[in-house]
């Protein structure tokens, strides 16, 4: 067997044995490239001039809140919702998007500010000022990505599916909530 397919055999053996702690960490890590994206890509910092601490930040909710969170939510969806078929399909994505989105979008940004170290007030404001344009933005994104991963990717595989397009999804919310 060549080095690739070690590699995957030793990722799958370890999806199966540990899936909760393989998402956290494949998570944090491209939602801290994620906002390593933002800041040298879109913000135009020199490497000098990113912010550490904030990518950090952004590893941290990562690895503890998101991918933790979306693991246990794909499980969920699996288990209430069924596995196969297109009305399921058509279901999960309907509860990932009116129930999971809006309530997930609210508490990133309200932890991301906390994390920073801004008040309630301040926070309420960054909530009245982003969270609708953010929550339009999922809308306009995540739809026919979440149609194509629950009708065609193994659950094991749907964390990683969408935190590789979340790479660009995480580096429009790391650019959109630093902004003042």
């Amino acid at each position: 067997m060549n080095k690739s397919g070690r590699i995957l055999q030793l990722y799958k053996k370890l999806l199966n044995d540990h899936f909760v702690m393989v998402q956290a960490v494949q998570t944090g890590t491209l939602m801290g490239t994620g906002d390593l994206i933002a800041q040298t890509i879109i913000e135009k910092k020199s490497f000098k001039q990113v912010h550490l601490w904030r990518t950090a930040r952004f590893f941290a909710i990562g690895a503890v809140m998101v991918g933790p969170t979306i693991s246990m939510w794909y499980k969920a969806l699996s288990k209430y919702i069924g596995h196969t078929g297109k009305s399921v399909v058509l279901k999960k994505v309907a509860l990932d998007q009116f129930v999971f989105a809006p309530t997930f979008l609210a508490l990133f940004i309200t932890v991301m500010n906390t994390l920073e170290g801004h008040s309630w007030d301040f926070i309420k404001l960054q909530l009245k000022k982003k969270y609708k344009d953010i929550l339009i933005t999922n809308y306009e994104v995540w739809p026919p990505i979440q149609l194509f991963n629950f009708y065609f990717i193994p659950l094991q595989y749907q964390v990683l599916l969408v935190q590789v397009v979340a790479l660009f999804w995480n580096a429009y919310l790391s650019w959109k909530t630093e902004e003042k």
